[in-house]
């Protein structure tokens, strides 16, 4: 009976591995409109928005007017994840994107993306910009309505080399939506906000 339960268990795992490996890409209106939805309300109408094609590749859906640029979630990956950054991180992003297809591990993007901006071969934000970041379960996303329930948002600011001291921020966060400093001192510093999950 046990390895029954067991047998049982992980055909369902690699059922639902296989379920999301095989989930089709959505139509570029869907798309968008999830996309959008990790902006501010008066951003997203005028956003560039990017998303994926046919064939699974990374392309631009449309073309905004705006600061913006939204990413789409990736069908590939678990959960749903879209984001909308300010345009002047998207040197950064994109070279985060290529390490990443490279094949690179998180830490290797990391440790030659911050040496690569260190040496003035990756563009840094000369002001604080911002990154907006909405995720959900996949069970809460909805690919043919093109809509999210139970979704959370957490925002990022990015300030290249700041440190607690530059910004009087903390390390870490006391409380629940209370700003802190991340990688400090790095190419990649950044204020965390985390809002409390509902």
């Amino acid at each position: 009976m046990k390895k029954f339960i067991l047998l049982l268990l992980t055909v369902m795992l690699f059922s639902s591995m296989l379920l999301k490996a095989q989930t089709p890409i959505p139509p570029a209106d869907v798309q968008i409109k999830l996309a959008i939805l990790a902006a501010p309300d008066e951003k997203r109408a005028n956003a560039t928005v990017m998303g994926y094609s046919a064939d699974g590749k990374l392309t631009v859906l449309r073309n905004g007017t705006n600061e913006m640029i939204c990413l789409a979630d990736d069908p590939k990956q678990k959960g749903f994840n879209a984001s909308c950054y300010h345009k002047d991180l998207e040197p950064f992003m994109q070279r985060g994107r290529e390490l990443k297809a490279e094949g690179k591990s998180q830490a290797d993007v990391i440790k030659i993306r911050d040496e690569e901006a260190k040496a003035g071969k990756v563009a840094l934000v000369k002001n604080p910009s911002t990154l907006f970041v909405y995720s959900a379960k996949d069970e809460d996303c909805d690919l043919v309505a093109g809509t999210v329930k139970n979704g959370y948002l957490r925002y990022v600011v990015y300030i290249p080399y700041a440190t607690p001291e530059s910004t009087g921020l903390p390390l870490k966060q006391d409380l629940p939506g209370m700003p802190w400093i991340m990688d400090p001192g790095t190419p990649r510093a950044h204020i965390m906000i985390t809002p409390a999950k509902q």
